[in-house]
């Protein structure tokens, strides 16, 4: 692969850390592929964690590789010091692969693994673009933001983040989202998911990795919960033994519970056929629930060692009454329940989809980013 792909020109997608930072990556590059089948297209992500097995599962990258990745934290920690020295072997790492693979532009969707290459970028002139999917530009995308050629963002409001020179680059794409999320369909997540609906479902997600605080909510409320909805639960692979114990504890559980670890290729569906979202809110989550026109009710992740990002994306999509959050001391069983026995009332729901859809324009914004790098590709 690597000698096959010297003799041809390419594209370096980078981001990661998380599935946050790599899903609507890898949806950019389904569709860049579909505009530019000539051009091969790299992923640039962390060496460990869950990068690789993401990104080469998906069948949207030609070639991943991993670099040595350090965590850009606000706040003081020992781990800061060990991190500053995988950053700088990032940075030596993507420089030998950009002069290795010489791409015609770097892509960065953001996460601390997409600094180095950025950086390697702009020292080796490649252009650089760079996406910011939250309401508030996180630490990786002021970095970035200084290699970059363009800053593409989410929301229009989120140029005022930046400095008058800086918003002279910045374009609002919306937010990228996979395009299998367009043409998701509930009856194929419902024989998936093996169930016939007699209650709602509530689809419970927190991230890729998992929520431990959404995780013992549903534990700590689960029978109240299964004589109102059929929940299925992402639980992330840490807790999933643990939810599969609590299934086990009373029978009434048995079919109204579905624990599972970690949903891949069958998300979409899984989505189109809840009712129900309740989730953390993270921004690329909270499109690909726009798009599918789910109801949410949002538990943003706060407090110490969170930048609030989180919790500006849940009062966004709060202010459009398209969700319901609870934050911080909010976070309690009677709240939640009480969202959830308003969320029972149908008309209620329909409401909440109709807010939600509404946020979402007629463009495919991961279409609209992959004709800009198209542009930048071609030398149009």
């Amino acid at each position: 692969m690597d000698k096959y792909m010297k003799k041809n020109k390419c594209i370096v997608f980078t981001g990661g850390g998380t599935g946050g930072h790599i899903y609507p990556g890898l949806g950019i590059a389904d569709e860049f592929r579909l505009l530019c089948p000539d051009i091969k297209t790299i992923w640039i992500g962390a060496s460990s964690g869950m990068d690789k097995k993401l990104v080469e599962k998906s069948g949207s990258i030609d070639l991943f590789k991993g670099i040595p990745s350090g965590k850009l934290r606000r706040y003081f920690s020992l781990k800061n010091f060990v991190d500053l020295f995988k950053i700088i072997g990032g940075y030596i790492c993507a420089i030998y692969l950009l002069l290795k693979y010489k791409p015609l532009v770097v892509f960065s969707k953001g996460g601390f693994v997409s600094v180095p290459p950025c950086l390697a970028a702009k020292l080796l002139n490649i252009p650089v673009y760079t996406h910011e999917c939250d309401y508030s530009p996180g630490l990786a995308t002021r970095i970035n933001s200084r290699a970059a050629k363009k800053i593409l963002v989410s929301f229009e409001k989120t140029k005022d983040f930046f400095d008058s020179k800086k918003q002279q680059k910045v374009i609002v794409t919306g937010n990228p989202v996979r395009p299998i999320f367009y043409t998701a369909n509930a009856t194929r997540g419902l024989e998936f998911l093996q169930v016939k609906p007699t209650k709602p479902i509530l689809l419970v997600l927190g991230g890729s990795l998992g929520a431990r605080q959404l995780n013992e909510l549903v534990f700590e409320n689960l029978d109240w919960l299964c004589e109102h909805f059929i929940i299925v639960h992402q639980t992330g692979k840490s807790q999933f033994d643990q939810a599969v114990a609590q299934k086990n504890v009373n029978p009434k559980r048995l079919a109204s519970y579905m624990p599972y670890a970690f949903f891949y290729a069958e998300m979409p569906d899984v989505m189109a056929s809840a009712d129900i979202v309740l989730s953390r809110a993270g921004s690329n989550f909270l499109w690909e629930c726009a798009v599918t026109g789910k109801p949410l009710v949002l538990i943003p992740l706060c407090g110490a060692g969170t930048r609030g990002d989180q919790v500006e994306n849940a009062e966004y999509f709060t202010s459009k009454k398209a969700a319901f959050s609870l934050v911080g001391k909010e976070v309690s069983s009677d709240n939640l329940k009480n969202i959830l026995l308003e969320m029972l009332n149908v008309n209620k729901r329909k409401t909440f989809e109709y807010n939600v859809k509404k946020l979402v324009t007629n463009t495919k914004p991961a279409l609209e980013i992959a004709k800009l790098l198209e542009k930048e590709v071609r030398g149009l």
